[in-house]
């Protein structure tokens, strides 16, 4: 078996690259990019710090050095951004599935990071106890399984608007948004329980992969300039890293301070 971990890290490391360079070529939050909302205060400026944030990143789980400190920092930032400007609009994203998969997709993100850190080697001055990390796993993966939930939920509730995301060359259409919708509310209870983390997280992994390959790729070369496109196609390469890094919380020990 592959080192999950790594190939997780890898996938997470590659969507934060990209989110750090929209930040920086187009200076304003982009609908849709984690983990700013377009509504959020001080774009003007505010897209640039947060561009270096997520390059630096990046760019540390590249070459496996700070592991621990920037995917603190930066989950930390993510969670932030979900519960102060995201729910700024609270009603929005209890009502509005596009507005809640935005919010959802910057906690989900966050809490990865927040797991990273908690399985990465303690370095320097940033060190928690063996407990303290179980605690940072444990919510981590407790609210990127609920989010994994309510996203398999939506395809039920928006199932004639996804119809039309499935590539033409499959057949029964339906059957693909309810089967994936089912399995990702399954994989979503295994990874909030603990029940078959390790499955559970290898194949959603699985499934955001191969959606970022056959779903969001050809999408993307087809509008090569759509930024919303862009984004959509690294989220779900993100939330491929994320599932691994959970599959992966359940074959290596906790490190301690």
């Amino acid at each position: 078996m592959p080192n999950l971990l790594r190939i997780g890290r890898y996938f997470l490391a590659v969507p934060l690259l990209v989110f750090a360079i929209q930040y920086l070529v187009f200076g304003k939050y982009l609908g849709g990019l984690p983990p700013m909302p377009p509504w959020a205060q001080g774009a003007g400026f505010g897209a640039y710090p947060v561009g270096t944030l997520l390059l630096v990143t990046s760019t540390t789980i590249f070459i496996n050095r700070r592991v621990r400190l920037l995917s603190i920092v930066t989950g930390a930032w993510f969670v932030f951004c979900f519960f102060v400007f995201h729910l700024q609009h609270a009603g929005s994203v209890w009502g509005n599935g596009t507005d809640r998969t935005r919010a959802l997709e910057t906690l989900c993100i966050g809490v990865g990071l927040l797991a990273l850190a908690a399985l990465a080697p303690a370095e320097g001055s940033v060190a928690l106890s063996a407990g303290a990390n179980r605690k940072l796993l444990l919510g981590s993966r407790i609210t990127f399984g609920v989010s994994m939930a309510i996203f398999g939920w939506q395809h039920f509730m928006y199932a004639q608007f996804l119809v039309n995301l499935v590539q033409t060359w499959l057949p029964a259409h339906a059957f693909w948004i309810y089967f994936t919708g089912t399995a990702m509310m399954a994989a979503g209870l295994a990874i909030a329980t603990g029940i078959l983390t390790r499955i559970a997280g290898i194949w959603l992994g699985i499934m955001f992969a191969s959606w970022f390959l056959t779903l969001h790729l050809p999408r993307v070369l087809a509008a090569i300039h759509n930024q919303d496109e862009i984004t959509s196609m690294f989220v779900a390469l993100a939330f491929a890293g994320v599932s691994l890094i959970f599959a992966a919380s359940t074959e290596k020990s906790i490190p301690a301070t």
